[in-house]
């Protein structure tokens, strides 16, 4: 049995009829550019996830750069941000002149440690950059006590957390809309994902809303008239349109995960050597991957790939140990949990349309592995 790791084609084929129309419509408008689709997909995103105001750029990466420039997260200005995570959370502070300072992870959640994070405020701290990683959100009670108390901006990277929701001062929140600003990436992979890149910043200010507005289309309120040097970053049509169509069914597709989780959770839950994610602050999660803590990781990787099931490492190395970010000046042991969790974590096969005897297969073939 070959179980990929990802796979487009099963969701296409199941709702074909409607992918197919809301290309045909798009072509047939003409409206390849901010046409109607991608309205119609931000005010359907702010009723989902509860957002006032929501704008599509072209990727998660671009949401990324475009909020930190608007915040200020730039010029020497240090920034939190976790360690543990994909490189974009830390590269759109970098590329505006902003300094990454690294705080290290909870070994349960994989998520930015709060206290860690306090201990390394200084007079230059600017922002926040809490990502909410895998399958639950930042403690985010903690992490808006530290940006009131120092007077901190927070941008949610939120590129993977399309659904998720946390307890906030005792109400139900979705990932992104308790910061100044979140942002989602619709990469293909993504719980809620195109065919092809795309990206959204949310936010409940509006002030801050005309600007990211404004500076996904060079920094211009009025055509050729431009008030900021912004940057050419817009959610494309026929993927607003492909997105629609998957938004109609994503708490189906959230529950299809669930259910897989669960499954995972049940067969994997009495192997010595495996560590199953755990679940805090209240959240509901949303299993966009479903990683592992796994003793003999590497080993464990390359008997499922010659079984012919799919995995992924998230992630083999620390940002802090990255080539680009050497002149920070950290060192291998500076973030104990990170460099841990680099050598354990694995992702297994994760998305909506598995079948339970995939998921079966996948649990069988860790058994025997830690059975040798």
């Amino acid at each position: 049995m070959k179980v990929p790791f990802y796979e487009a084609t099963r969701e296409y084929a199941l709702y074909k009829a409607e992918f197919d129309k809301a290309i045909a419509d798009v072509i047939a408008s003409g409206g390849f550019i901010l046409g109607k689709q991608v309205q119609d997909f931000e005010e359907a995103v702010c009723k989902y996830t509860g957002a006032k105001y929501a704008a599509g750029v072209a990727n998660g990466s671009d949401a990324l750069v475009i909020a930190s420039d608007i915040l200020d997260f730039k010029n020497g200005v240090e920034i939190l941000t976790p360690v543990f995570t994909f490189f974009a959370s830390t590269s759109c502070i970098a590329r505006l002149g902003g300094k990454p300072v690294f705080c290290d992870i909870d070994e349960d959640t994989y998520c930015m440690d709060m206290r860690d994070a306090e201990n390394r405020i200084t007079g230059k701290t600017k922002g926040i950059l809490p990502v909410h990683l895998f399958l639950q959100t930042v403690d985010m009670n903690q992490c808006m006590k530290l940006a009131e108390k120092y007077h901190l901006a927070v941008l949610e990277d939120a590129a993977e957390a399309f659904g998720m929701r946390t307890l906030y001062k005792g109400e139900h929140k979705h990932a992104g809309l308790i910061g100044d600003f979140g942002v989602f990436s619709f990469f293909p992979t993504k719980t809620l994902g195109g065919y092809g890149d795309g990206g959204m910043i949310v936010t409940n200010n509006e002030e801050l809303y005309q600007k990211a507005k404004s500076y996904r289309v060079h920094g211009s309120t009025v055509r050729y008239h431009h008030d900021y040097i912004g940057y050419n970053s817009r959610l494309d049509t026929l993927q607003a349109a492909i997105l629609q169509v998957k938004l109609s069914y994503i708490d189906t597709a959230i529950q299809k995960r669930a259910k897989h989780a669960a499954q995972y959770r049940e067969l994997l839950k009495d192997i010595a050597g495996i560590k199953l994610p755990v679940i805090q602050y209240e959240n509901k999660e949303v299993n966009y991957v479903f990683c592992i803590q796994a003793e003999k990781r590497d080993g464990l990787e390359a008997c499922l790939k010659e079984k012919g099931i799919g995995v992924s490492i998230y992630y083999p190395v620390p940002l802090h140990l990255q080539k680009c970010f050497e002149y920070l000046g950290y060192k291998k042991g500076d973030f104990l949990a990170a460099e841990r969790l680099c050598g354990m974590v694995l992702a297994l096969p994760m998305f909506p349309e598995l079948t339970e005897d995939e998921v079966s297969f996948v649990c069988e073939s860790i058994k025997e592995f830690y059975k040798k």
